[in-house]
């Protein structure tokens, strides 16, 4: 069925279930498996110091390796190789698009945050632009 998936976490809580559900699909179906970690780009202004942004980046790699080292534990907890990266990307819906096709993945499975109303119409949602622009299935837990 499904021989390359890709999990996508922002290392929050609510990612945990599109993790455990990765995981224990790439087990069932014996598939490779890949996280990915989107990180934004930092985008300087002119009164803003070198160490600011350094501090940043310092910052961004912190979260981007707790998210994927809680993702590496639950594959190693359920047995399960894997490989887990960071990316760069400014939209991260772009992001995970382009890693599925880098990896050549066959599935995608994502969280939803579950944002409606006015929330979620401001701040847009990048599962729903994935589910829009994706021409692979795209598992959404919530």
């Amino acid at each position: 069925m499904y021989e390359r998936i890709l999990v996508a976490t922002d290392g929050s809580e609510l990612s945990a279930p599109a993790i455990r559900t990765a995981v224990g699909l790439a087990k069932s179906l014996h598939a490779q498996l890949t996280a990915i970690y989107v990180v934004a780009p930092y985008a300087q202004g002119a009164m803003e110091s070198v160490s600011m942004l350094q501090g940043y980046r310092r910052e961004l790699q912190k979260e981007a390796t707790r998210a994927l080292a809680a993702f590496e534990a639950e594959a190693d907890a359920q047995g399960v190789a894997a490989q887990a990266a960071s990316i760069a990307g400014r939209e991260p819906w772009q992001a995970i698009l382009q890693a599925a096709r880098k990896h050549k993945c066959d599935l995608i499975v994502m969280a939803s945050h579950g944002r409606g109303g006015l929330a979620g119409l401001l701040l847009g949602s990048e599962t729903i632009k994935v589910l829009t622009h994706s021409k692979i299935p795209v598992l959404v837990c919530r």
